[in-house]
């Protein structure tokens, strides 16, 4: 605490801004300061931590190592500051104020059309940041502050993070109508004759609908493997593929996209879709306000 009292903390607003823009100038005009004035304070920065924090390469500023390092702690300190100095409370319809969530392609189908109209009629000062990434890669965004929430499907977390059950899903299966004529759906013979496609990530990942069928003492095949929901069910249309994804996805499928739905012909667990955080965010009442708005879109 004594080291904190001899330091100008306006250095810190300067070195996020400059974290942001890696440009002096540009930096200089977010925060209303002269350019001299922003070049001084880096300076003192360096000083401070000892660290040149931007570099010169190619006629561009690159962070240092130390700077990466310090960005997300950086933003989220800045943010806490923010929260303390606020009037207490938090009222949506006036309020300021840039959320990050990461969620996967699946998430931001179903989550942001009800999320988004909802905050542009309640809060249309609050902005939304929206990333993508893997399960285990969230869940490392929410304990090192990167990101405010993240939504998805998740396993094992640290005690430091708090998760929310938003809805349990189940899968259903998408075929060309014609591949299946009259008839209602598959057996697991029928299943397994056709070749799949798998929306993953990565091709490495084992789903749960393969555990599943590993459970079962089967094993299909995987034609195509793909990071992103949106052009699946496109590519599938006019094919013999098969696409087994969660349930909630099919109202996004057009009527006449000339697909078929059906149950899997063998069972698969449902899972929990989940909105987690860190515990250090529990008295943001903004956070609380956007939890409980995420969490209310699906009570029904």
């Amino acid at each position: 605490m004594n080291k904190l009292a001899g330091i100008d903390l306006n250095l810190l607003v300067v070195l996020d801004a400059l974290l942001a823009e890696r440009h002096v100038s540009r930096a200089a005009v977010r925060l209303n300061k002269s350019q001299p004035a922003v070049s001084h304070a880096l300076g003192r920065l360096r000083q401070l931590l000892d660290d040149p924090l931007l570099v010169r390469h190619g006629g561009a500023l690159q962070p240092t190592v130390r700077a990466l390092e310090i960005a997300p702690q950086l933003a989220e300190a800045l943010e806490r500051m923010h929260d303390l100095l606020a009037p207490s409370g938090f009222d949506p319809a006036t309020a300021r104020r840039s959320f990050r969530l990461a969620m996967s392609d699946y998430g931001a189908t179903v989550v942001l059309p009800r999320l988004l109209p909802l905050l542009r009629q309640r809060a249309p000062g609050v902005d939304l940041q929206v990333s993508q990434a893997g399960r285990e890669a969230m869940a490392a965004q929410v304990m090192d502050g990167e990101v405010d929430i993240a939504i998805g499907v998740f396993h094992a977390l640290d005690k430091a993070v708090r998760r929310q059950r938003l809805f349990e899903e189940d899968y259903a299966c998408l075929a060309d109508a014609t591949l299946l004529g009259k008839a209602a759906g598959m057996d697991i013979a029928a299943y397994l004759q056709r070749p799949h496609a798998l929306v993953a990530l990565r091709a490495d990942l084992e789903s749960e609908i393969d555990v599943a069928l590993a459970a079962a003492g089967h094993k299909r095949r995987i034609a195509l493997v793909l990071p992103h929901w949106g052009v699946a069910p496109g590519l599938i249309a006019g094919t013999d593929l098969v696409l087994t994804i969660a349930r909630r996805l099919h109202p996004a499928v057009p009527a006449a996209s000339g697909l078929a739905a059906f149950d899997p012909p063998f069972a698969i667990p449902s899972f929990a879709f989940e909105q987690i955080w860190h515990n250090r965010r529990d008295g943001d009442a903004a956070h609380q306000w956007l939890r409980e708005t995420i969490s209310g879109l699906f009570e029904s």
